[in-house]
């Protein structure tokens, strides 16, 4: 595989994820409100960025999102204990702390009923 000069990070990224939603705007300008760059947004769906270029598609649900359905995936966060704080006062009703292995999470609720996990950043110690 090739490698770019002065460049030492993985070669592979994450490209695109998709989540289906309900609502276009609600959900969009949720993520948004959590930090997320709004890329473009139409009708039917939403491109959002996030660190690192990975974007976040938004696109109309076919059927209802079951309540309580966990986002299929987590966002990473510098700072996790100013995060949760930040997201409690703005009324995010931020779940307590887990602790594994690797992370510390919390979860909030997300429009569709979604609930999205939100966890503590870690990296190999190399540039990412």
């Amino acid at each position: 595989m090739a490698k770019f000069v002065n460049d030492d990070r993985p070669l592979v990224a994450l490209g695109h994820v998709t989540l289906e939603v309900s609502g276009i705007v609600e959900s969009s300008e949720f993520f948004v409100g959590l930090g997320i760059r709004e890329i473009a947004r139409q009708e039917k769906f939403a491109v959002l960025e996030l660190r690192g270029g990975s974007h976040i598609q938004l696109v109309r649900a076919e059927a209802p999102i079951p309540p309580g359905t966990k986002i299929p995936f987590d966002l990473m966060v510098d700072d996790i204990d100013a995060t949760r704080k930040e997201f409690e006062a703005r009324g995010l009703q931020p779940s307590g702390f887990e602790k594994g292995h690797i992370h510390t999470e919390f979860t909030i609720p997300a429009p569709d009923g979604y609930i999205l996990t939100m966890t503590s950043s870690h990296t190999s110690g190399m540039v990412v």
